[in-house]
């Protein structure tokens, strides 16, 4: 008897660890777990093209696997343009990095070229974006956790992929709120800075709006409304649509050096915070619980 309910006891233990080990290992993603599918050629699909998906890819592939390489491991992005789901995923397995893009998500109506980059360098957050991590069985796991992958997304993997552009011209005729005009220019005093600023913060209403499509949210996004909530302890899954902007937006307004790193040991280093007085560029609240 008392080994049956030993054996029990492993396989129950067993099967929590798995489905914690799955949400680190992707089944997450960048979204909730959803069963929309927006296959090739769909009627009315809107979002990127392929040409626009590898090229996004590309570039970002271009910047980290050198970076990766580093380290000792090898990064691996999948592309998965023929598959319609819509989500994106990290993993590590052994030596190798890996993340996975689909042409599902490339083709949501509310995806940009650039929305879909920041969904890579989200990707790419969870392997390189420092504290904080998500939680595991045990301790820490691998994985920066959702906010901070976004926060890395805008504050440190889009400023390379955008660096060599020529924003201004970019920025000149998009469509950018005055309010993201006025705290770029508060932040930054070289043009092509604030312009990188503003891409970004456009890169995130485009993520935003993604995730507000998925949960079927009537009220949109602005980024001089951010959300009020203040957490107890630091949210490690998925945060909620304006939250998740305000945090690609102070990404996006973070001063700090692009090529400066994050840390595995210490959450400040690298970023804006509170500790140096900052009060713009920094972690939101409404997932993020500062150790000091």
């Amino acid at each position: 008897m008392r080994k049956g309910i030993l054996v029990a006891t492993m396989v129950a233990l067993a099967s929590v660890g798995s489905s914690i080990a799955c949400d680190i290992h992707g089944e997450s993603g960048i979204v909730e777990k959803n069963d929309l599918n927006i296959p090739v050629g769909a009627k009315n699909a809107g979002g990127i093209t392929k040409e626009q998906f590898d090229s996004a890819i590309d570039k970002v592939e271009g910047i980290y696997q050198p970076i990766v390489a580093a380290k000792g491991k090898t990064l691996e992005v999948v592309r998965n343009w023929d598959d319609g789901t819509v989500n994106a995923y990290a993993q590590q397995v052994g030596n190798t990095w890996k993340v996975s893009m689909f042409g599902g998500l490339a083709r949501h109506e509310t995806i940009t070229v650039d929305g879909f980059a920041l969904v890579v360098c989200h990707e790419v957050g969870h392997h390189l974006g420092g504290l904080p991590k998500k939680k595991s069985w045990w301790s820490s796991s691998w994985a920066s956790n959702e906010g901070q992958a976004d926060y890395f997304g805008t504050m440190k993997c889009l400023r390379k992929y955008m660096e060599k552009d020529d924003n201004i011209t970019m920025m000149a005729n998009a469509n950018v709120p005055t309010f993201v005009t006025e705290k770029c220019e508060a932040n930054f005093t070289n043009a092509s800075d604030i312009a990188m600023c503003q891409r970004g913060a456009l890169a995130g209403l485009s993520l935003g709006n993604l995730f507000r499509a998925l949960r079927r949210l009537d009220a949109p996004l602005k980024f001089d409304t951010p959300d009020p909530a203040v957490v107890a302890q630091t949210d490690d899954n998925h945060p909620a649509p304006q939250c998740r902007l305000d945090t690609y937006f102070q990404g996006a307004l973070c001063e700090k050096d692009h090529y400066s790193d994050v840390s595995d040991t210490d959450a400040n280093q690298g970023v804006c915070n509170r500790v140096d007085q900052d009060t713009d560029g920094i972690r939101p609240l409404c997932w993020y619980k500062p150790a000091n």
